[in-house]
This record gives structure tokens, C-alpha cells and sequence, in this order.
């Protein structure tokens, strides 16, 4: 019963912002590492972001960093992707996943949600 939904896509023009969240229910959210991935059309999947279980700890691809700013509530079993300054690029489907510890430096993101569409588009 592990899910995770994602929330708060939609079409913005460049340079704009928009708030993604990702509500997580079926596991203890405050022991999972959590990631968002991105797919733009006809491409693979591209790793944006993630955090530590406390929130304290985070990691940004060059592409995003200084742009975009992850943060999660434990109280709220919810994951937040801040996004400005927007630019056509980020155009994609972003999904929020969990990640999965196998050892001090193997992971796998065992669950994903179903993704919300981001346009970044005049």
C-alpha cells in the first residue's frame, strides 16, 4: 500500500515558479531518503534532486541547483520541489520516488508516483 502522488504541475512561462509536492502514505516517510527524477519528452529519466530522512542533507543536479530547493515535513508525510527562475529545459514529467538503502553506498528507488507534468513555455 506504498504511494506516493505527486501534485502541482502545470504550464508557466520562463522565468516563472511553480511548487511541486509529493504525499507519501503505506510506509514510515521519515526513514526513507527521497528523490525527484525528471523525463522530458523523448528522453530518459534525469536525476534533480533528493534529501536525507531529516531534511538536513541536500543534493542538487548542476542543472537546477540554485533554481530549485527540495524540502520535505515528516509531520505531513510530504515531499516539496520549490522551482524558480524556470526554464524551457525543466519542461518534463517529475515523479517523486523513495529510496531504498542496500548498503553505505547502493540505493534503489523502489517506489515512484505517477508523475506531474511541468511545461516551461511561452
Amino acid at each position: 500500500q506504498v504511494q506516493l502522488v505527486e501534485s502541482g504541475g502545470g504550464l508557466v512561462q520562463p522565468g516563472g515558479s511553480l511548487r511541486l509536492s509529493c504525499t507519501a502514505s503505506g510506509f514510515t516517510f521519515s526513514r526513507y531518503s527521497m528523490y525527484w527524477v525528471r523525463q522530458a519528452p523523448g528522453k530518459g529519466l534525469e536525476w534533480v534532486s533528493d534529501i536525507n530522512t531529516g531534511g538536513g542533507e541536500t543534493n542538487y543536479n548542476d542543472s537546477v541547483k540554485g533554481r530549485f530547493t527540495i524540502s520535505r515535513d515528516n509531520a505531513k508525510n510530504t515531499l516539496n520541489l520549490q522551482m524558480n527562475s524556470l526554464k524551457p529545459e525543466d519542461t518534463a514529467l517529475y515523479y517523486c520516488a523513495r529510496a531504498l538503502t542496500l548498503t553505505f553506498s547502493d540505493y534503489v528507488l523502489d517506489y515512484w508516483g505517477q508523475g506531474t507534468r511541468v511545461a516551461v513555455s511561452s
